[in-house]
């Protein structure tokens, strides 16, 4: 088993860079105390690009603030006017706070792009609820994300000079808790288990290496007739697939994701006018698997029977329903595993050629 795998960060060096901005900016702020300072953080990010952020109730009380009710009012004295009751109304009711130095759309104060907004502000919300700061001091937790932003892949850094008063007083606390395995003057190191979390990287080649090894060791955990198929298809010469993509597909954990209404008022008009469209991917399925060794891909499938101009939303659903109709089957959530289904070999004759059978991944 291979344990020295590099985890996956969850910024890039721009990303990263753009932590470290939201940070300075708050920092910069006249406000005191670790509670104002931690909301005006998750505030500021949500508000960066619009100059309004939403927060609920319960964002708030998951903030875990020493005293909610006076780290609002330090942020309405900046004039960041919450348009609602975060405090009594409901829980799960987004009220909206305007902060008016981020609406400026001549002088942003915090340039980021939508996605570059959602990472940070994902990386921000994986920074706070982390196991060893979840239920430390606010001062604590603003301060996990001043040293996460500015720590190296190696999780090592230097205290950063914008560190508030009180989060540098927290610093033993993050020692004890198990965020640091290292606090020595103005020095640190991140715990292994919040590496991850580090902003201060990192070249595409050390990216592409830490990849590969997450990659390797994925696979030398994964069974026998797991690795089989997956060397199927990283070896297979007629779909030529990047190892990167291959990778991504069998390491991604399944998220579920709804359809909207209108892909299936779309795939009932698509139906209609495509009577054949069970027998005719579970034929080309098998012919499929038969020429590569594996099963094809949703995407696959679609453009290899003429489907491919569809929206990927549609296709995704079009699968979905051969697959419910007994057309098709897969090893969910196994990818590049379709073949004929039980309604495709009673009704049409067609069998999956024999193809060693790939396990879910553990």
């Amino acid at each position: 088993m291979v344990t020295n795998a590099p985890p996956p960060f969850l910024l890039t060096s721009a990303q990263g860079e753009a932590a470290r901005r939201l940070l300075s900016y708050v920092a910069a702020l006249p406000l005191t105390g670790a509670d104002a300072q931690l909301l005006a953080v998750v505030v500021a990010i949500r508000a960066a690009r619009s100059g309004v952020g939403n927060l609920t109730g319960q964002d708030l009380r998951s903030l875990r603030l020493t005293d909610a009710e006076g780290a609002l009012t330090a942020v309405a004295g900046l004039g960041w006017q919450a348009q609602g009751d975060l405090l009594g109304g409901d829980p799960a009711t987004p009220v909206a706070i305007l902060v008016p130095d981020l609406a400026d759309e001549t002088d942003r104060r915090l340039p980021f792009g939508k996605l570059m907004r959602s990472r940070v502000s994902g990386w921000t919300t994986r920074a706070l609820s982390a196991k060893p700061v979840k239920k430390t001091s606010p001062a604590a937790r603003l301060a996990a994300l001043f040293l996460a932003a500015h720590s190296s892949p190696d999780r090592q850094g230097v205290l950063p000079d914008g560190l508030p008063e009180d989060s540098r007083a927290a610093l033993p606390e993050l020692l004890t808790k198990g965020f640091l395995t290292e606090l020595d003057d103005n020095r640190y190191c991140l715990a292994d288990t919040v590496g991850h979390l580090s902003g201060l990287y990192l070249s595409p080649e050390y990216r592409a290496a830490a990849d590969l090894l997450r990659w390797k060791a994925w696979k030398e955990e994964a069974s026998a007739a797991l690795r089989r198929h997956v060397e199927a298809v990283e070896q297979c010469p007629l779909c030529d697939v990047p190892t990167e993509r291959v990778a991504e597909a069998f390491m991604a954990k399944p998220v579920p994701s709804p359809f909207l209404s209108w892909v299936r008022t779309a795939y009932g008009e698509w139906k209609d006018s495509h009577p054949d469209r069970g027998p005719l991917a579970a034929r080309f399925a098998a012919a499929f698997r038969a020429e590569h060794g594996h099963g094809p891909s949703g995407k696959q499938l679609c453009e290899g029977v003429g489907w491919g101009d569809q929206p990927s939303e549609l296709r995704s659903f079009i699968v979905r329903r051969l697959i419910a109709n007994e057309w098709l089957t897969s090893t969910a959530p196994v990818p590049w595993t379709l073949r004929p289904g039980r309604a495709a070999r009673a009704a049409a004759g067609v069998a999956a050629p024999a193809v060693a059978r790939a396990t879910a991944p553990r």
